[in-house]
């Protein structure tokens, strides 16, 4: 064999590993072509997850009324008697009582506040609703009393006691109760029967009540705070 054969040789074989890589990478191309068009997402870009919006929990009462408007007393007031009668005293318009016992304080109403004057007249120290409910009717309210703070939810003139209770009591056993935060207390009143609960636990299970009246806020020792107070009058 001729020395120009020989190094022919290497030549050739260097033509035909190209060949066969060229050759190769055709047939990876058309497979990975075949599989694209079988699933077209893949080699896309991934798509960023959308993150839903958290569902609102928060208590809605769409089908109830307020009876505090968060800015002042409107249908609230005293009742005074006055000659043997019971006169509304009525503090529309007014972000406080005029003897500042009763007073909006961010939002809330306050219940004896520091600077208030106090009168020797009882019937002061309650805070009533113009309007009163002989229908049956669900009332809910929140409240914060500070430490051994005594105050009252008249329904229809029978109190319910609203206190910071597992020091006042009289509700000393309650496991939900928050000391001096906000806490909730549902009303349902049906055939002159209430059955009271806070934060979901058992007040009063049947407080007897007249066929009609206000609704009221007492004012006796401490502060306490109301908001978010609420009525649904039921057919």
């Amino acid at each position: 064999m001729s020395e120009k054969y020989i190094s022919l040789i290497p030549f050739n074989n260097v033509i035909k590993q190209v060949f066969r890589t060229i050759h190769l990478s055709f047939w990876i191309t058309s497979i990975l072509m075949s599989i694209a068009l079988i699933n077209p997402c893949l080699g896309a870009e991934p798509t960023a997850t959308k993150t839903l919006p958290e569902e609102n929990t928060s208590f809605q009462t769409t089908d109830f009324s307020s009876l505090f408007n968060g800015k002042d007393l409107t249908g609230w007031g005293y009742r005074n008697k006055k000659q043997e009668e019971l006169v509304f005293d009525s503090f529309n318009g007014k972000n406080q009582s005029y003897d500042g016992r009763f007073k909006v304080i961010d939002g809330s109403l306050a219940v004896n506040p520091n600077n208030y004057v106090e009168l020797n007249d009882p019937s002061y120290i309650t805070l009533w609703t113009e309007k009163e409910y002989p229908n049956d009717f669900i009332l809910t309210i929140e409240f914060r009393a500070a430490k051994n703070a005594d105050s009252g939810i008249f329904i229809r003139g029978i109190q319910l006691q609203c206190r910071d209770y597992l020091v006042a009591g009289p509700y000393k056993d309650l496991k939900n109760y928050k000391a001096q935060e906000w806490n909730r207390i549902e009303i349902v009143v049906k055939g002159n029967v209430a059955h009271c609960t806070c934060n979901g636990e058992l007040l009063e299970d049947a407080l007897k009540l007249p066929s009609t009246g206000s609704l009221g806020l007492e004012a006796d020792r401490g502060q306490v705070e109301y908001r978010n107070i609420q009525i649904k009058e039921l057919q």
